[in-house]
């Protein structure tokens, strides 16, 4: 089996072909221009996949606001024209989306329902998304085009996405390196403590991806690692983990002031997820150690 990897450069895209089994082709930005069908069929076309993994976004959450129709080519049509050469073709189209889908609010809160405060139970597949930003809303676009297209589809949303590539300089940062480089400048940082989600290890989200695409059991998932936490409480671990002494102060939302709406809370459940592959996600907690100790070992081997 031949699997094609959209969006190879980054931290994902580097991680998946150590899980994946079978002939991995990985396709970077040079290969492939998402927003161009010729570009996207000829490439395809000659590679001829059985199964497509498409990580490539565009992720950047602020600028969006100004460049939406940007993001939307990106996030919404780039897939919708990867669905159609997968339905085209017969593949397996595998989709990547966000937990940002589920807004700023929840919709109980949008419509004023006093029984249902923001911070809630962890959001599942079959819950109504509410985003509440132009990448949000984008990304929302792009994983229903792939859902009403592709047949045989696998749409996974995710959150925080953190991997060891960005160490040595692959793809772009992530906020477990931004704290490190951030801790070892300053004696103290404000970091949002009202954001409530859980960050996710790329290698364990490889590893879930690769083991769901063999059960055929295609459909929308939640994939993160478990448990919760907010990223001012993120930071803290880091610091514990690393051994880093910084002064933590909790930001809110508000104070912050970034430009495009962030959800307020955003935990999700995976249990459809853990079903199908037959075990759970490694906790949050874990998931950091094992990043700490595997980029400990990147960077020493860098420097030999």
């Amino acid at each position: 089996m031949t699997t094609a990897v959209i969006g190879a450069s980054g931290q994902l895209g580097t991680d998946l072909p150590k899980f994946l089994s079978g002939e991995v082709v990985s396709i970077r930005h040079s290969d492939m221009e998402l927003t161009d069908s010729d570009s996207i069929n000829s490439c395809l076309d000659r590679i001829r996949p059985e199964v497509v993994i498409n990580t490539a976004a565009y992720n950047l959450v602020d600028k969006a606001e100004d460049e939406g129709h940007q993001a939307m080519a990106v996030n919404f049509l780039g897939p919708a024209r990867v669905a159609r050469w997968c339905l085209e073709n017969d593949a397996t189209l595998v989709h990547f989306s966000t937990d940002y889908v589920f807004g700023a609010l929840s919709f109980e809160a949008l419509t004023n329902n006093p029984q249902e405060p923001v911070a809630s139970s962890p959001r599942r597949e079959i819950d109504l998304a509410v985003p509440g930003s132009i990448y949000a809303q984008s990304k929302l676009a792009g994983e229903n085009m792939v859902r009403s297209i592709c047949r045989r589809h696998f749409v996974i949303r995710t959150c925080g996405l953190y991997g060891v590539a960005a160490t040595r300089g692959v793809g772009k940062g992530n906020f477990v390196e931004t704290m490190l480089l951030l801790g070892a400048e300053r004696d103290e940082l404000a970091v949002v403590n009202d954001q409530h989600c859980t960050p996710t290890a790329t290698r364990d989200l490889a590893q879930a991806t690769a083991e769901l695409i063999t059960t055929e059991k295609y459909g929308l998932y939640h994939a993160t690692n478990s448990g919760a936490t907010t990223w001012h409480d993120l930071a803290a671990e880091i610091f514990r983990q690393a051994k880093i002494d910084v002064k933590l102060r909790p930001l809110t939302t508000e104070e912050f002031g970034a430009k495009a709406a962030r959800p307020a809370y955003s935990v999700l459940n995976c249990q459809k997820l853990e079903s199908a592959i037959g075990r759970p996600m490694p906790a949050w907690q874990d998931a950091l150690r094992q990043y700490l100790i595997d980029r400990t070992q990147n960077l020493a081997t860098d420097q030999r």
